[in-house]
């Protein structure tokens, strides 16, 4: 199962579309059938700073914690993601993503933050026991709705996650 995340505080935000692209994209190259489940952080915003459980938010880490593949995706804030993303994923207990293919997304306005995807939004899900096949996307604003690099990137990440899931399929000797 696919599960995108998306953590711009703005609903209907560019972040979104793009998530879902990607996730559509990296599905059609596995064999899926359509994208999977969504989660916008937006609408579960007042609940991930408030003290306390939510039903929303609770039901929201259910979900991508029984994904296979999960797209997260964050507009890049002072050269990387969104805290409303970092507070719903500190919501995760550890090693949550194990067993998870995690792909990092972020969208930014300017070329120089383009490592950020790598140098800190990879490190975030690998700590949460994710597989994070390389590399992440980083899409300038400009390129939106960016499918021509979506696609590209999908074509490197989505033979990726065939062989990790083909060797995690495997029985062990």
């Amino acid at each position: 199962m696919i599960v995108t995340v998306v953590g711009n505080p703005r609903a209907a935000s560019r972040t979104y579309g793009a998530a879902v692209a990607a996730a559509e994209a990296v599905a059609a190259r596995l064999g899926h059938d359509g994208p999977g489940e969504v989660v916008d952080l937006a609408a579960l915003a007042p609940h991930l700073l408030a003290p306390g459980t939510h039903a929303g938010v609770e039901e929201a880490v259910e979900l991508l914690s029984r994904a296979t593949v999960a797209v997260l995706a964050s507009p890049t804030y002072k050269a990387t993601y969104t805290g409303l993303l970092k507070a719903f994923l500190d919501r995760l207990p550890p090693n949550a993503l194990a067993g998870t293919a995690a792909l990092p997304v972020l969208v930014m306005g300017h070329p120089r933050h383009a490592l950020a995807v790598e140098v800190h939004f990879r490190p975030l899900l690998v700590e949460l026991g994710a597989f994070v096949p390389t590399p992440g996307l980083a899409l300038l604003e400009p390129e939106l709705p960016g499918e021509e690099p979506i696609g590209r990137w999908a074509d490197q990440v989505a033979p990726q996650i065939d062989a990790w899931e083909r060797g995690r399929l495997q029985p062990r000797s």
